[in-house]
């Protein structure tokens, strides 16, 4: 077998048997015959979450949308479809969905199944948008998982780290189209930050905060604001000012790649996003960790940081921080309360990283901060699982679905059991 790696190129994926099916029954006689199978998206997790000692199913042949329902405003996709070829086709219907990651180049399934989010006081996580799912079980025979059936049931599922089995059909609930706005303001003073978090991440839709920890500013805020909301167009931020021309996350770095500013309005699909999706945002060399805290312990923990810069620049391509509204998903590290990500986009040296990592979880551990699942993460499996208080009823979930555990690896094993 040909040597398969993930995006990042920083994992090689341990697979004895790789499949890339073209149907849903391929993918019922792979499963019934597999001892082990694990399924992978668009290759953008960065740790072994989706890899396997025996079998993997790469879903990019079923990219599809199989149904839209204008009336019920509900959309139905394949379980290989990313979310740029999805908001296009909604985006010619005339709807949209309501967020979205900085990448539109992730699948739409492996980014709910990890609990992955965009930004904004008001946004939850991107599998809020989902409402049922069909799954090929361990059997080979396909369950379908509702919100409308057995909403206990689906708060459990949503969020499955891929231990459920495959997902070959998503049904997202969606919205009336809408325009963005993107403004980018550079310069935030850290101590301005300090006094006025709430109001800075309440200024607009969906805000982003990007530093490299080289001086006490954050280097960019990025403001996401809807076209037919103006209120809060502002000549300054708190001491940071509009940058004069399109900016990328990353200083130094031209920004064909990234989606337009200056508050220019366009379409949703090609504002949330950071980056455009004809361009990919980097060749991938790099390494990705991200934590899930408490918004009560927002400036805190960002305190924390800062302090520990001269440890942390040296490694890093950037910090971004976000806030994700509370949900109700068991294992989504926005369980039931409002959150801040703090998400370190770092310089491919795995070596050094992972020297540092345990340094920032040990100092962010006064906060609560929850590792997200598809990144690099060094934090022992014990506090991680006491983070999540409905883990038993998700094993339990896990065990009628599939009693064998063929949906396991080392990484739900560690984990999870």
């Amino acid at each position: 077998m040909k040597q398969q790696k993930n995006w990042a190129g920083n994992l090689i994926y341990q697979a004895k048997h790789w499949y890339e099916p073209r149907n849903v029954e391929e993918i019922q006689q792979i499963v019934k015959e597999a001892t082990h199978v694990r399924v992978v998206g668009s290759r953008h997790s960065f740790n072994d979450i989706a890899d396997s000692d025996d079998t993997i199913l790469s879903l990019g042949n079923l990219n599809r949308v199989l149904d839209f329902n204008q009336e019920k405003q509900t959309v139905t996709i394949e379980g290989g479809l990313r979310y740029g070829e999805l908001s296009s086709f909604l985006e010619e219907r005339g709807f949209a969905l309501p967020n979205l990651a900085s990448l539109p180049h992730i699948s739409v399934a492996g980014a709910c199944a990890t609990a992955t989010h965009g930004s904004g006081d008001h946004n939850q996580c991107l599998s809020s948008s989902v409402r049922a799912m069909k799954v090929v079980i361990a059997n080979g025979e396909i369950v379908e998982f509702s919100q409308d059936k057995n909403r206990e049931e689906w708060q459990g599922a949503a969020v499955h780290l891929g231990a459920l089995g495959v997902i070959i059909e998503l049904t997202l609930a969606v919205i009336p189209s809408y325009q963005v706005s993107q403004y980018v303001y550079e310069h935030l003073p850290f101590v301005q930050l300090a006094g006025h978090l709430d109001e800075i991440f309440s200024s607009a839709y969906s805000v982003s905060l990007f530093t490299d920890w080289k001086q006490s500013v954050i280097n960019q805020v990025w403001l996401k604001q809807l076209s037919d909301d103006k209120t809060s167009v502002r000549s300054e931020l708190y001491g940071a000012l509009p940058a004069k021309a399109n900016a990328h996350p990353i200083q130094g770095i031209e920004s064909m790649n990234c989606t337009e500013q200056m508050g220019v309005d366009g379409p949703w699909f090609d504002r949330l996003p950071h980056f455009r999706l004809d361009f990919m945002p980097s060749s991938g060399s790099e390494l990705q960790s991200e934590y899930l805290i408490p918004r009560q312990y927002a400036m805190e923990s960002l305190q924390v940081i800062r302090e520990m810069r001269a440890l942390i620049s040296p490694l890093l391509h950037v910090n971004e921080i976000r806030s994700v509204a509370k949900d109700d998903f068991w294992l989504s590290p926005s369980y039931q309360q409002d959150v801040i990500g703090i998400h370190f986009t770092w310089k491919d040296n795995w070596q050094a990283v992972q020297q540092v990592l345990p340094q920032i979880e040990a100092a962010l551990e006064p906060f609560q901060a929850r590792p997200h699942w598809g990144k690099v993460f060094t934090m022992p499996k014990e506090r991680v699982q006491s983070f999540y208080e409905r883990l038993p009823e998700f094993r339990q979930l896990l065990v009628e679905h599939d009693s064998a555990g063929k949906f396991r690896n080392a990484f739900i094993n560690h984990y999870i059991f």
